[in-house]
């Protein structure tokens, strides 16, 4: 057997359930599957959250969204970030592009008018000072005068991005930037004679700034478990376990080197175990030479020499264990934050770094 992630479909619906319980009954909800769903799968979370009755899906990338439409999946999928070369397929793929430009603008309409497109969806993105992406606040009128002269598309929403959401000691630039929204939402809603879904929120926005919720809200690393709060992650469940096998069991004499580089030698006879994952795997290099750890029978095994390309040696000398026995390279949110630590990121990053010949695998 190789690596398998296994991703748990009732941990996935009771995170959402619990965010859920944070909003008003009318308040919609977005799950963000972008990057293979975090690292995970994004088919199979788009499915579990298609039957659990989300709103929307968002995707970085049309591609993304294409290939979610290939498999079945029917909700709203809203691209964040749509390129100009592939416009006719969103719209073939029925998908729903951020217009964050002027110039996006622009070439959209122009393809929604040779299409003869009526009333397309759309979604507009402004900037309120996390200057990624977004219209400038001053653009409002300029830009819905333009979508306003044909009826080629439709706003089907107006949404802005929280920088800080996650820092709770200095609210100061978060509520500049609701504000910023807040003006924004009473601009647009005055130059159009429909209500598009306004929206703001992240995980960390629904946690600490639920007033700002708006018609929707956007849920992404909230739904794998974490809630960028320890108090929070603790009440939400882990959707992600990674497991291998024991390939080999070697005894190690005093004096011998394990791996490349001969990065560690023995200090004493010992046994070691050869697990079926590496660096290519998502298994950061900085986790070998006793940096990182797996679970070999619920026990500690820590990570000696150098990770390799496609196997990782542990140390088993005091763990009873056999060749072919399951282990555990994380299965807690815990565990996850304790290697994104070591290899100083966070579990965003770490999670989207898991391979993809990484079997999935629901439970």
């Amino acid at each position: 057997m190789n690596a398998v992630l296994e991703i748990k479909a009732d941990a996935v619906i009771h995170n959402l359930t619990y965010f859920k319980s944070k909003l008003h009954s009318s308040t919609k909800t977005l799950a963000v599957v972008k990057a293979f769903g975090y690292g995970s799968d994004a088919v199979i979370l788009s499915r579990i959250l298609q039957k659990s009755k989300v709103d929307y899906l968002a995707v970085a990338y049309i591609e993304e969204g294409i290939h979610l439409r290939k498999e079945g999946i029917r909700l709203p999928i809203l691209v964040l970030h749509p390129q100009s070369n592939n416009l006719s397929e969103l719209i073939e793929y029925h998908l729903e592009p951020n217009i964050y430009s002027k110039k996006m603008l622009i070439e959209f309409l122009k393809l929604a008018k040779k299409q003869k497109l009526v009333d397309y969806p759309v979604h507009l993105k402004f900037n309120t000072g996390l200057n990624r992406l977004g219209f400038h606040k001053d653009e409002v009128t300029n830009i819905i005068t333009i979508i306003n002269k044909e009826k080629l598309i439709k706003i089907q929403s107006v949404f802005s991005h929280l920088a800080e959401s996650d820092d709770v000691s200095d609210k100061r630039f978060t509520l500049e930037q609701i504000n910023a929204f807040i003006k924004i939402k009473n601009e647009v809603t005055s130059l159009l004679n429909y209500k598009p879904i306004f929206h703001l929120l992240n995980t960390s926005g629904i946690i600490n700034y639920p007033e700002a919720q708006f018609d929707m809200v956007r849920l992404g690393i909230g739904i794998y478990g974490f809630g960028n709060d320890i108090k929070i992650t603790n009440k939400l469940q882990n959707v992600l376990t990674l497991k291998s096998v024991i390939s080999q069991i070697h005894t190690i004499k005093k004096g011998e080197s394990v791996g490349y580089n001969r990065a560690f030698i023995a200090e004493s006879d010992m046994k070691t175990a050869t697990i079926s994952i590496g660096h290519a795997d998502g298994i950061s290099r900085k986790l070998g030479n006793n940096n990182g750890y797996v679970l070999v029978n619920k026990k500690k095994a820590f990570i000696i020499g150098n990770v390799c390309m496609d196997m990782i040696m542990v140390d088993i000398t005091t763990i009873r264990c056999k060749e072919g026995d399951e282990v555990v390279l994380f299965n807690s949110q815990k565990m996850i934050e304790e290697i994104a630590i070591k290899i100083n990121t966070i579990p965003y990053e770490f999670l989207t770094m898991i391979s993809q010949r990484v079997k999935r695998k629901i439970i």
